[in-house]
C-alpha cells in the first residue's frame, strides 16, 4: 500500500468516524433528522473513496447503491446488501416527520454503519485494485 493511499484512507475513516459520533450527539440531543444526515454522509464519504480507489463511478447519491451491489459482488460479503439498504434508510429518514422517526432504531442504523465502514475500508485502498 502507498503512503498516499494508506493517508487516504485513514483520513476517510476518521471523517466518517467522526461524522458517526456527531450523528450520536445529534441523537443524544433529540435531532433525529441530523442524526440520521450523518449516519448517511459518513456511509457516502466511504463509499466515494471505495470508488475512487476501484476505479467506479459516483457522481451522485444514487450511486451509493451501484457501489456497494460491486463491493458485495467483488467481497461476497452477504452483510453488505442489508448495510446499504440500512444506509439508504438513514438517507430516507431526512424527508420524514419527527413524529416518525425513532430514535432507538436511528441509533442501530448509526452502529450498523460503524460496521459498514469497517467492511469497505479495505476496498478505499487504490492498491490493491485487481
Amino acid at each position: 500500500m502507498a503512503e498516499a493511499d494508506i493517508t487516504d484512507v485513514v483520513d476517510c475513516l476518521a471523517a466518517s468516524r467522526e461524522l458517526l459520533a456527531r450523528g450520536r450527539r445529534h441523537l443524544a440531543t433529540g435531532k433525529l433528522h441530523r442524526a440520521s444526515r450523518r449516519g448517511w454522509e459518513a456511509a457516502a464519504l466511504m463509499a466515494r473513496r471505495v470508488a475512487a480507489a476501484q476505479g467506479w463511478e459516483y457522481e451522485q447519491p444514487d450511486h451509493f447503491s451501484v457501489v456497494l451491489n460491486q463491493a458485495w459482488r467483488l467481497t461476497g460479503e452477504d452483510r453488505l446488501p442489508g448495510l446499504r439498504g440500512i444506509a439508504n434508510e438513514l438517507r430516507g429518514n431526512y424527508y420524514k416527520r419527527k413524529r416518525h422517526l425513532e430514535a432507538d432504531s436511528i441509533e442501530e442504523d448509526i452502529d450498523a454503519v460503524a460496521e459498514l465502514l469497517e467492511i469497505l475500508a479495505p476496498l478505499a485502498d487504490s492498491s490493491d485494485r485487481a
